[in-house]
């Protein structure tokens, strides 16, 4: 098993229109995508940001290769997609998770 976490962070003033977006788009193109084989996509709950707000799409792969295969190419083309609707106003930020024990 191998994940990605992908944290979107939005500014304050296009929350409503990202959560629209989130809703209409990155959950479909969420689903239609062949190699994750689980997702989990959640609104993050901070005390520490008030500059917006940010949520986390949770990423599952069978193995590594295939989540290589992802960043590669289906990330990029989803962080044009939204960097060419939001500019600026979405930041993404990726970590990689390599879990040393599961109970999934």
């Amino acid at each position: 098993m191998s994940v990605l976490s992908i944290t979107f962070h939005c500014t304050k003033n296009n929350i409503e229109e990202w959560e629209n977006y989130i809703d209409e788009t990155l959950v479909l193109m969420t689903e239609n995508l062949m190699d994750v084989s689980k997702y989990i996509l959640s609104e993050v709950h901070s005390d520490y940001i008030e500059d917006g707000k940010n949520y986390n799409l949770l990423l599952i792969f069978d193995n590594e290769d295939l989540r290589t295969d992802f960043i590669e190419s289906e990330l990029e083309n989803i962080a044009e997609i939204i960097e060419k609707k939001f500019g600026q106003e979405i930041m993404i930020f990726n970590t990689f998770l390599n879990p040393k024990k599961t109970r999934l």
